[in-house]
């Protein structure tokens, strides 16, 4: 790919080009993963070790009671793997209209009955075990150092947790664990969470046992007793990571993978083969032709996403059947080039998170994500081993006859998800591992971003700094303040509802990518991270 290497846009870094990359949101987890390289680990090993350390400088997005999804090059194939937990084996749509009324549409946005079976761990040790060099227990060193020893609040994270923090501070174990003087950390003061430090040593020790079926899941047992939830050690015992195969859609020559359903992968997938059908390369990459395509596209594979998807096992029907091209094509002649549309679901039967990436001399290559969902997840933290739990359980439904009643909640059950990795090869060899992070962001992250660089030719930091929109429902799209003002001006003349937002955190999420330029031994990868938050590349 001949990159533009001029870049346009006023929130400018440099790629970074090494042979051994790490890019994370935050510095300290990046360096976590550049220690495992550099004591003779691999990009696994330096993935896990990132992606541990990040529980603790991004708790806001992440901990460790997340999910997690990876996809991975090991040098020959592609694998996916799904560590997403299911449903404690209590719940039933009954469980919840018994404690929450008849009317209850979904389980709660917070507390214990908001959470699922937490699976990031398990997701660690399994990519681990088949994948990485070192002993699990070295890739942990680094997050319990930051845990033991602290470190100094950086300005987007302590933005996010004061934000969250009058919702959440009645939480069991909130206040205890995240407000140690009372109240969220001001910028630039130690943070310390010696409480995750003892339950990561345990992790590392028993090699995720204790947290699945161990001390850890029977003290979050007893925790959720005494507060109302319903979670079992049990239920942490049974669950067991699975390994997937990744989905695929052709675009412009190459080939966009994304973990299938439960996930929201698809739409993106869904999106990009729509705008196959238009030659987006003949408009202005920031003029109101592309940006209104793109738009347009994502809404049309949004309303079948929301329509269709849940725990594969559940669903009516295919992820071929959703990306078929006759399909696809039908869905692209929806589209008015002049006009905005509340698209819905179409019939396609015939008849906040984190993300990060790492890549190796050895050709080994890591796109991984994992969130607590909402900010905080839950608000619920086991307080004797520091356990953050997510909140992935408020994406079931419990109303049987709701829009996607196939995403009914059911014991053993997986969520509805939105956090997703993603892959891009060429030929059948990889080219790129990158992903964007941030709730319904990330999809239409992932399409923007990636057209921007095959359609336009923009190196991936440009595509990361360029101004993102971001469709939430009906007509409404918000926008980033950079986006050019005529542009925006256009595209609300064709009736988009256009709010435009200062804070590029909270509405366009982030991005790491790392693309590989040639033989990883000679002439390495660039890496590009997202100026939206603390990101950082490192290597060498």
């Amino acid at each position: 790919m001949n990159f533009n290497y001029q870049n346009p846009y006023t929130n400018t870094r440099l790629p970074l080009f090494a042979r051994n990359v790490v890019s994370t949101s935050h510095p300290l987890a990046a360096q976590a993963g550049l220690r495992m390289m550099l004591k003779g680990g691999n990009a696994v090993d330096a993935a896990i070790a990132a992606a541990a350390a990040i529980t603790l400088t991004e708790p806001v997005s992440c901990g460790l009671g997340s999910d997690a999804f990876c996809i991975l090059w090991d040098g020959q194939k592609l694998h996916g793997l799904n560590a997403s937990g299911p449903a404690p084996a209590t719940w039933t749509p009954e469980y919840f209209h018994r404690k929450y009324g008849k009317d209850a549409k979904t389980p709660p946005k917070r507390g214990f009955d908001s959470v699922s079976v937490p699976g990031a761990v398990a997701g660690w040790v399994a990519l681990s075990e088949r994948f990485g060099k070192l002993p699990f227990a070295d890739l942990l060193e680094p997050a319990i150092e930051i845990a033991e020893r602290g470190y100094l609040m950086p300005v987007v994270v302590q933005q996010k947790w004061a934000a969250a923090t009058p919702e959440l501070q009645s939480q069991p174990g909130f206040a205890q664990s995240f407000l140690p003087w009372g109240r969220a950390p001001n910028v630039g003061e130690l943070f310390q969470f010696k409480s995750a430090a003892r339950g990561l040593r345990a992790i590392a020790e028993s090699k995720g046992q204790a947290l699945y079926g161990g001390e850890i899941a029977q003290a979050i047992e007893k925790f959720a007793k005494d507060n109302g939830g319903s979670i079992t050690a049990k239920d942490l015992a049974d669950f067991r990571p699975e390994w997937v195969e990744p989905i695929a859609k052709n675009y412009r020559g190459y080939t966009l993978h994304e973990i299938p359903p439960n996930g929201q992968g698809i739409a993106a997938l869904i999106a990009l083969g729509i705008l196959s059908n238009f030659d987006l390369a003949s408009m202005p990459v920031d003029g109101v032709q592309s940006q209104h395509l793109q738009i347009e596209a994502m809404k049309l594979a949004f309303a079948d996403v929301y329509r269709y998807v849940a725990d594969p096992r559940s669903m009516d029907i295919t992820p071929a059947q959703m990306l078929d091209d006759a399909y696809l094509a039908s869905r692209a002649r929806l589209i008015d080039m002049h006009k905005a549309q509340n698209f819905q679901a179409g019939n396609p039967v015939k008849g906040g998170t984190i993300y990060l990436t790492a890549a190796d001399e050895n050709g080994m290559m890591v796109s991984f994500i994992q969130s607590n969902y909402m900010g905080f997840g839950s608000g619920v933290v086991e307080p004797t081993y520091g356990i953050s739990l997510q909140n992935r359980g408020h994406g079931f439904s419990v109303d049987p006859a709701g829009a996607n009643s196939a995403n009914l909640v059911a014991p053993g059950k997986r969520p509805f998800h939105t956090i997703i990795p993603a892959f891009l090869t060429q030929n059948g060899q990889p080219v790129m591992s990158y992903g964007v992070m941030g709730g319904n962001m990330q999809p239409q992250g992932h399409m923007q971003t990636l057209v921007r660089m095959l359609d336009y030719g923009q190196n991936p930091q440009a595509a990361c700094d360029a101004p993102r929109w971001r469709f939430n429902t009906g007509l409404n799209i918000n926008v980033e303040a950079a986006m050019n003002p005529a542009t925006v001006q256009a595209l609300a003349g064709m009736g988009h509802e256009m709010d435009v937002i200062n804070d590029s955190y909270q509405d366009f999420g982030a991005g790491q990518f790392i693309w590989r330029m040639g033989d990883p031994k000679v002439e390495g990868y660039l890496a590009a991270s997202d100026p939206r938050r603390d990101g950082q590349a490192v290597g060498f």
